[in-house]
């Protein structure tokens, strides 16, 4: 049997290596004009979401052109819409979960009614803080207030038991506090910072 010298059996194996690593490089620089393009198609879909407009991958890109306008406020990115007549604004939510990030789009009208809402999250346990994601979540916000009768901002809460007949209240999600306490603080954060656009509606 042939016996190989430890000197050849190391530069076979960092040959292997290296050419693994090329390999790895190639495809991982291919594959990134994609996964970016998957990213955008996503969140697309996300926003036109937040507008009741449901869409497919192929569908997406010509449906957002057609109902969005990418705008921004203070350097944060902004949306605004324009479907069937109605006009308003889509504000990007970004905050914190139990267990990572968690994120979503509230479009409001120019009566600072919430139209519509979508919300998803990184590692949320499901059952519990991974139900922000459920149709039956987002659509507690629809019909509620962002601004109160003088015009300030007046964030919607998460509330266990909720008034739903309160403008500002949603139902807390069960057995997940830490996520709510979330999604109160994301909310919060976003409509101050775009509390100047929003009075503009």
């Amino acid at each position: 049997m042939k016996q190989f010298s430890n000197r050849y059996m190391l530069l076979y194996s960092l040959a292997i290596v290296a050419v693994s690593a090329v390999v790895l490089t190639v495809t991982a620089v291919t594959l990134k004009p994609r996964e970016l393009q998957n990213r955008q198609t996503e969140q697309r879909q996300m926003v036109l979401k937040a507008i009741g407009v449901e869409t497919s991958r192929n569908e997406a890109e010509s449906l957002y052109k057609k109902y969005i306008t990418e705008s921004e406020y203070n350097n944060a990115p902004l949306y605004e819409f324009e479907k069937e007549g109605q006009k308003g604004l889509i504000l990007p939510l970004h905050g914190n979960g139990l267990w990572g990030p968690i994120w979503g789009y509230l479009a409001i009208d120019g009566q600072r009614h919430v139209v519509g809402a979508v919300f998803d999250h990184k590692g949320e346990t499901p059952g519990l803080g991974g139900e922000i994601a459920t149709e039956k979540f987002a659509r507690q916000f629809v019909g509620k207030r962002v601004t109160d009768d003088q015009g300030n901002i007046k964030a919607i809460r998460l509330k266990k038991n909720a008034d739903r007949q309160n403008p500002y209240e949603v139902d807390a999600i069960s057995g997940g506090t830490m996520t709510s306490n979330g999604v109160n603080e994301m909310i919060e954060n976003e409509l101050e910072k775009y509390k100047g656009r929003i009075s503009d509606l």
